[in-house]
């Protein structure tokens, strides 16, 4: 009898060992606790302290479909400015534009509103509301478009758009349809080889018009909720634009630092306090492009705080835990 315990001990603590292991070595998406990109990590000392070895597995393996209209240039043109900010982001940070190349992030900007049925806006979330939902499996079903696993809308105006009715049971539909396990994921007639990991976002800040039912800060509550709830993973505009770079919070600003509380804008202070390229550096309007400012805004930080969003994101779903 004592052998056959110790036999049974034996293969229980291998197969617990096995487990714990294929648990680390692989920990997926869902490993973490944290999945929404706001202002605590919308800094570049948090996005420096991610190990390399998730930002090179984000640059090296997603293939990222976006689809905006003027507020979602925040993110596009944060990202494609940053491969220019200091020695080594060329390469740790490198990022295309709709031609995809080996060793860098394959990024398709303005990417499914084609794929919506004629006479059909979908632009962004906030035209035809519904539209992203059909035009995303249109995009998805393409074989041009295999490849990608990764895909986000963005908002322009979230104020007085129906969240929980049209965008949250769309996503969900998407996600049951073409995420990990989904019903169109296999190796059958009609589905994809490649599971897609779709990213929330929220609504950028409206100026002394944020709170309220259908305004940006209670939008973005829903949304939140709902990602925490289900281990989604958010992008959230409305807290980068609502933070000064300190982590106060602003109610009354808009998506441009521009605060009557704070007596001016927070970000244009900052930003004239500080150097370029050493603590922040020009936006661009395409990899290697020109500088521009993410739309409607005068400074740089706004985009630079939400492409610094952006990669942590990418790195959570490369399989970081956010720790």
């Amino acid at each position: 009898m004592k052998t056959k315990v110790s036999v049974l001990f034996v293969i229980l603590t291998g197969l617990s060992f096995l487990f714990s292991c294929s648990k680390n070595d692989n920990p997926g998406p869902s490993a973490g606790t944290q999945f929404i990109a706001g202002y605590t990590v919308a800094k570049e000392s948090v996005l420096r302290s991610i190990p390399d070895e998730y930002i090179n597995k984000a640059r090296t393996t997603l293939h990222i479909a976006y689809q905006h209209t003027s507020h979602g240039t925040h993110v596009s043109r944060g990202m494609f400015g940053l491969p220019d900010y200091k020695e080594g982001d060329n390469v740790k940070f490198g990022i295309t534009n709709n031609n995809p190349q080996t060793g860098k992030l394959d990024f398709h900007d303005y990417a499914l509103a084609s794929y919506a049925a004629p006479g059909v806006d979908a632009s962004d979330l906030s035209r035809n509301e519904t539209a992203f939902i059909q035009a995303t499996r249109n995009f998805l079903d393409d074989p041009e478009n295999a490849d990608i696993n990764v895909v986000m809308w963005s908002w322009c105006n979230i104020a007085g758009h129906h969240v929980t009715q049209n965008y949250l049971p769309g996503m969900d539909s998407l996600i049951s349809e073409y995420g990990p396990g989904g019903s169109k994921i296999g190796t059958g007639t009609g589905q994809r080889k490649n599971p897609v990991t779709f990213i929330f976002m929220t609504g950028h800040a409206n100026v002394n018009d944020n709170v309220g039912d259908g305004k940006p800060r209670n939008q973005a509550d829903l949304i939140i909720d709902y990602c925490n709830k289900n281990k989604h993973f958010c992008l959230d505009y409305y807290s980068i634009d609502t933070h000064d770079m300190n982590d106060n919070y602003w109610e009354d600003t808009g998506d441009n630092g521009n605060s009557s509380a704070y007596g001016g804008n927070f970000y244009e202070d900052w930003q004239n306090a500080h150097t370029l390229g050493q603590d922040w550096y020009e936006n661009k309007s395409a990899p290697g492009g020109s500088v521009t400012y993410g739309a409607h805004n005068t400074q740089h930080i706004t985009a630079n705080r939400k492409a610094y969003a952006m990669w942590w994101i990418l790195a959570r779903i490369a399989g970081w835990n956010g720790e």
